[in-house]
This record gives C-alpha cells, structure tokens and sequence, in this order.
C-alpha cells in the first residue's frame, strides 16, 4: 500500500515501513534502525519505500546520520 505523495511523512508513517522492511513488531519512532537488525541492504529497501510513498530520494549517508523514523521524517520534510 503506498501512501499519497501529497501526505506528510510522520514518525508514524516510517515507523510502519521499518516493522514492514524489518519485520519486527516493536520499533518506536526512536528505535535505531542498525540496533533492531537491519543493515545496508535492509536499508536500501527503506529508502525505496520512502522514494515511493514521498517522493523523496534520501542517500544512503542521510539514513546514517538518521537512523530512526523520527529522525527519517525530519529529513524528508527538510526535502520537502
């Protein structure tokens, strides 16, 4: 299911694509990404899912420098 690319990206909103790409039922929006388990490969599959749903192309160093879902939404709207 995408989202519509006139939404907000909300910590809410990411939090859902991390349980999905992850599957991994408990992420908050502060949960770090690389401490539930994910990895570089894993990564690439959250950055195209927001690619999709936003419109938004993150690089692979913002999502170092981000790695929670609040912190992914904030970039996306700096984007915006």
């Amino acid at each position: 299911m995408s989202i519509d690319l006139t939404s907000t990206a909300t910590p809410e909103a990411l939090v859902a694509i991390f349980r999905r790409v992850l599957e991994h039922d408990d992420v908050a929006a502060h949960s770090d990404f690389f401490e539930l388990g994910g990895d570089s490969l894993i990564a690439t599959r959250v950055l195209s899912a927001i690619a999709r749903d936003y419109g938004v192309e993150l690089t692979f160093d913002d999502f170092l420098l981000a790695p929670t879902p609040a912190g992914l939404a904030r970039r996306v709207a700096g984007t915006a």
